[in-house]
This record gives structure tokens, C-alpha cells and sequence, in this order.
């Protein structure tokens, strides 16, 4: 298990049954039944050359008729579960995935590849509250991971472009990566070449940055 997983792992909370969308391999299904946290499991993903390998790791537990697994576009054609995954996808995806589901899951994790400003806005309009939000670093690389679930609340414009967690208590990995980014836009600045318009924007990013710091 790599740490990312286990870090999305970590954050799924215990469950009647839970649903991986886009499960990939399997790996956090597998880790739901191996730790008790789930009586019940949904895996789907489009492609059925994908899902077959999840299937073929959760070879026991869908013999026993625990797991279910459906090539499925989103939750088309699956039962409600209480608590849904859905990882390694873009923000864009994600809300499209949601929206277009027939019900609404109780509790959702969620860690966006990209856009988690649309996802965080989605989810606020969609009825949810954001339980946990925060960037962490795994193999190099930092991730958006959002816990949330089914409620009212209202965020700030830094909360909604920067994440909740991270905003309030701003951690180890969080700090890291507002330091590359600010590093980042002050070289881009500094090159020239830029419009006006768009060196405005890069500033405003720049500024918006730093009074986190």
C-alpha cells in the first residue's frame, strides 16, 4: 500500500456499507473488509479490464456475497451505500458523478486530482458539510482530500479556495506546499513575458498565498 492510500484509507469512517467508484485495483476495499470497517461492499469502475482486477483480490469476500462489484459509470445501477470513495479523479468528474447519481450518500471521501475549489462549492450547494479538508504529501507529490458529509454550512471564500483544514489548522504538509507554490508564481512573475492582465492574476495569487503564511 502506498502512503496516499493509506492516508485516504485512514479518513473512511466505519460503515454499513460502502461503495469505491473508479475502485482501480481494489486495495482500500480489501483494507474496509481486512479491518472490519465495512459489513457490505460495492466496487465499480467503466472499464471491466479494471474492475476484473479488484474482483480477482476481492475474490473471497464477493463468494461470500460481501462485495459487489458492477462496471458502472458513477453510482448508475448500484445500491445506496452509506459511505462512497471516490479517488484519483478530477474535480470536474467527481461533481459530475455526484450529480448525476439518483440518491444522495450520507458520508463521501473524496480526493480530487484537480479543481477541489469546484468540489468544495459543489458540495456546500449539494447539502453536504465539510468535515475534513486538507492537502497531504505522499511520494512526492501533494493531494486534496475532503471528508464530508450530509449537513448545512458555509465557508469563506479562503476556505472555499484553500480548503477548510487547511485554513484553520494549517499542517506540516499544507505549509510545504504554500511555500513551492509561492516560490513557484514569484519565478513566473520575475520571467517577464507575461500580459498584463495575466501578471495582475499571478500577483493576486501570489498575495492570497502568502496571507495564509
Amino acid at each position: 500500500m502506498t502512503k496516499r492510500l493509506d492516508t485516504i484509507f485512514a479518513e473512511i469512517p466505519p460503515c454499513e456499507s460502502f461503495a469505491d467508484i473508479g475502485c482501480d485495483h481494489g486495495y482500500i476495499t480489501q483494507l474496509m473488509f481486512e479491518h472490519a470497517k465495512c459489513q457490505r461492499a460495492y466496487i465499480t469502475d467503466v472499464s471491466e479490464k479494471c474492475l476484473n482486477k479488484a474482483k480477482k483480490l476481492l475474490d473471497k469476500q464477493i463468494k461470500e456475497e460481501k462485495c459487489f462489484a458492477f462496471v458502472a459509470d458513477g453510482f448508475k445501477g448500484v445500491p445506496k451505500p452509506t459511505t462512497a470513495l471516490i479517488a484519483g479523479m478530477g474535480g470536474e468528474e467527481i461533481i459530475k458523478i455526484l450529480s448525476s447519481a439518483d440518491y444522495c450518500v450520507e458520508n463521501l471521501v473524496l480526493q480530487p486530482m484537480k479543481n477541489p475549489q469546484a468540489v468544495r462549492a459543489y458540495l456546500i450547494g449539494a447539502g453536504y458539510k465539510i468535515d475534513k479538508d486538507y492537502i497531504f504529501k505522499a511520494d512526492g507529490k501533494f493531494y486534496n482530500l475532503i471528508k464530508t458529509s450530509r449537513g448545512s454550512q458555509s465557508l469563506t471564500e479562503k476556505e472555499l479556495e484553500f480548503g477548510l483544514t487547511n485554513v484553520v489548522n494549517q499542517g506540516a504538509d499544507f505549509k510545504e506546499w504554500l511555500s513551492i507554490e509561492i516560490d513557484k508564481l514569484e519565478r513566473v512573475a520575475m520571467q517577464g513575458g507575461l500580459s498584463l492582465d495575466s501578471l495582475q492574476k499571478v500577483n493576486q495569487r501570489i498575495k492570497r498565498l502568502k496571507d495564509l503564511c
